[in-house]
């Protein structure tokens, strides 16, 4: 197939509610979208990165020049004689880091190829599964009832997996509520997003009693052996997030003994060519896998819910129904039915925007000729 060009999109999400992590507080999304038009079918693929340098040290505004100015341009070069599912993912190698913006563009170009062949992106993946169970993600709230609350409404809407986040300060005495009122069978993580420091073992441990399915990414991403000593001092599995950026870094976390699961995020890896190879590592070695997020449009979740059909995501992932996050998603949205939400059948990612949504939530637009 062959790319007639780029468009870069910007769209404003307002978040139905403020969603706070250990590194900060978002209430709206300011999220870069790519749609990579061909002669035969066009792509969407969605961009992850924050506004911020935060959870990485990508950005948005970073990631759309990285597009303009060196991905874009590669693409070009690699495309003149027309475009395959590898095209992109071998055209962006030479350049270091910014696998957010290289996924964004990956996926849209996938998902261009995948449309002309009239293959749905899960027959491509391995996906064997046509819904998956859902889990969802709370953020830190201001006051304990408050979470208790949260959950509630979570549990009552049929989610089949809670994960909290937490921080110094804000960790034992919320897991301890959340137990205490909703009891043992309530599948039940963690999320650090980095908070915490070897030295704070002590502290992490006094989560073991709680019998949590795993805490992710307690330490630092680059901290990979300092994971793999806390691992022999809680009994509560670690999983890692941050820390796994490629199928290389998760054989080597697995090696050392850092992880016994792992979350994939497509846009941390490089795309869903990437994510698909750190699958096929976790399940080589044993490891469970399950799919985390982004607070992806339902581009962005559609692809991931896919992702989440393969065989080795064996654990809920936090593949939560747009209204946990959108009021109104930029796609037919995704409802969460007995716990599952459904994954894609059409051609591509399996999902278009709405038009007229799009076109009211589109802050910008610009577009880069790729012939």
């Amino acid at each position: 197939m062959r790319l007639e060009g780029l468009e870069l999109r910007r769209i404003a999400m307002p978040l139905v509610a403020p969603f706070r992590t250990s590194f900060g507080t978002e209430r709206e999304r300011d999220v870069l979208l790519v749609r990579a038009v061909g002669q035969d079918a066009e792509g969407w693929g969605e961009c992850v990165a924050m506004a911020a340098p935060l959870y990485s040290s990508e950005h948005v505004d970073g990631a759309a020049e990285v597009i303009r100015r060196y991905l874009a341009p590669a693409l070009a070069a690699a495309a003149a004689g027309g475009v395959d599912a590898w095209t992109a993912g071998t055209a962006f190698a030479p350049f270091k880091g910014h696998p957010m913006a290289k996924a964004a563009v990956e996926t849209a170009v996938l998902d261009a190829v995948l449309r002309a062949a009239g293959m749905p992106l899960g027959g491509f993946l391995g996906a064997v599964r046509d819904r998956v169970p859902a889990g969802v993600s709370v953020g830190i709230m201001d006051s304990v009832p408050a979470l208790l609350d949260a959950v509630a409404g979570y549990l009552d809407a049929g989610y089949l997996r809670i994960k909290l986040k937490i921080e110094p300060g804000w960790d034992v005495g919320p897991v301890r509520a959340v137990r205490e009122r909703f009891g043992d069978a309530v599948l039940l993580q963690v999320d650090a997003n980095t908070a915490y420091s070897l030295g704070d073992a002590r502290q992490l441990a006094r989560l073991d009693p709680f019998d949590l399915l795993l805490i992710e990414q307690p330490l630092a991403e680059d901290d990979v052996r300092g994971h793999a000593a806390l691992a022999r001092l809680i009994r509560t599995p670690i999983c890692l997030d941050e820390s796994i950026v490629s199928a290389r870094a998760a054989a080597d976390a697995i090696a050392l003994g850092a992880c016994s699961i792992v979350n994939i995020k497509p846009g941390r890896v490089g795309g869903y060519l990437e994510a698909r190879r750190v699958h096929d590592v976790c399940v080589a070695n044993g490891v469970a896998v399950w799919a985390g997020g982004m607070l992806e449009t339902g581009l962005g979740r559609a692809a991931n819910v896919t992702l989440a059909a393969l065989p080795g995501f064996t654990l809920p992932g936090d593949t939560s129904a747009s209204d946990r996050y959108y009021a109104r998603d930029i796609t037919a949205p995704f409802v969460l039915a007995e716990g599952h939400v459904a994954v894609p059948q059409g051609p591509g990612i399996g999902v278009t925007p709405v038009p007229d949504v799009l076109a009211e939530v589109t802050t910008a637009t610009s577009w880069i000729p790729l012939k």
